[in-house]
């Protein structure tokens, strides 16, 4: 299995983490080739060059059955190109799980020669998997449909996140989360407009932004909105600051302009929480519009505030909205439903 060091920060490196240890790992016998890892360019280049004399030796010495690759889109797909070329000309099958959500600039807006080499890398393996449906609709524009399975991301269940003792302090402390990287796609930006409009009704109201990149725009507009006491940049959670922001938050906030299935949304399903995010990507498949939250178009800043606003007014519509949350993680996006459908790829490819 091609993975990013487990320290990444991002969803690709959320996924792969939860395998280590599971039953993924009883039924199969599994080595890690770790491709990436966060750092200058010069680090990670080190790292994709390492992997490939690490992945050569494991191609002559303990040949695999399957080659796993994690995939996304822009840099990520030139590194996992020598990978895949070198297990197909090695005659093994590789299942390529595409993480990404930029298709447009890596292949439909793309120029001729990127295509050429996308359609090559993509018709070499012998399954791609993607997160949702829709996305399975946009990758068969490159590849037969028959090729690609639908394996979405999962969630892990926290059930305690329903008592009584635990709602009544997460609706009191009126406390919204994101966690995610800063960046144009991600919308960050747009939070300090939002939270400035909440706290005009509720001024208790804290914004917590977890997550790193390029926060300077975020951090200007905080300043333009006077809104340091109100939206908190506190860097990269994980871990058991992770897990306590995720138990004591109100709402789950993502304002994305683009994703595929993020991570972030089905952790924060996990821990009952509403969702205010985007209709884009694979979010409308996983956030059941005013059932476990409230999703709305990229940028639309009055409609993510009045969101937020709606639950604060009504403890019973964000009770249910929790509860559904919680519901629809477990009964769609279980690790356990996740692991089955990856092993029934990793037998159909094995058995060619």
């Amino acid at each position: 299995m091609i993975v990013q060091d487990p320290s990444v920060k991002g969803g690709i490196a959320a996924v792969t983490r939860g395998y280590y240890g599971s039953r993924l790992e009883q039924d199969f016998d599994i080595t890690y080739v770790e491709s990436y890892r966060d750092g200058s360019k010069l680090d990670k280049l080190t790292k994709a060059l390492k992997a490939y004399r690490e992945f050569r030796k494991v191609l002559k010495k303990d040949r695999p059955d399957v080659v796993h690759v994690h995939s996304s889109f822009g840099p990520s797909f030139f590194r996992k190109y020598p990978i895949i070329k070198m297990a197909h000309d090695a005659g093994i099958p590789v299942v390529n799980h595409i993480h990404g959500s930029a298709l447009d600039e890596l292949y439909t807006n793309a120029p001729a020669w990127k295509k050429r080499m996308v359609e090559k890398s993509y018709g070499s393996c012998d399954k791609l998997i993607v997160l949702s449906e829709d996305w399975k609709k946009k990758i068969s524009a490159i590849v037969p449909a028959e090729m690609i399975e639908v394996v979405p991301n999962y969630s892990v269940i926290v059930p305690e996140m329903v008592s009584d003792e635990v709602m009544d302090k997460r609706f009191e402390k009126k406390q919204i989360l994101y966690l995610g990287r800063f960046d144009n796609l991600k919308g960050v930006v747009d939070i300090p407009a939002i939270a400035d409009k909440v706290i005009k009704k509720f001024p208790e109201a804290k914004f917590i932004l977890g997550g790193t990149g390029e926060t300077e725009p975020t951090e200007a507009e905080i300043k333009r909105l006077h809104l340091e006491d109100t939206v908190l940049l506190p860097g990269w959670i994980r871990g058991d600051e992770k897990i306590k922001l995720l138990k004591e938050s109100s709402i789950f906030l993502l304002p994305s302009h683009m994703e595929a299935m993020p991570m972030s949304i089905l952790e924060a399903m996990g821990y009952a929480l509403p969702i205010i995010s985007c209709e884009v990507g694979g979010i409308p498949r996983v956030v059941s519009k005013d059932v476990n939250g409230k999703l709305y178009k990229p940028q639309d800043v009055d409609g993510m505030a009045d969101g937020i606003l709606s639950y604060f007014s009504d403890r019973s519509a964000w009770e249910e909205a929790s509860r559904q949350s919680l519901r629809l993680a477990d009964e769609g996006y279980s690790f356990d439903s996740h692991i089955n459908k990856l092993e029934e790829v990793y037998y159909t490819v094995a058995r060619k």
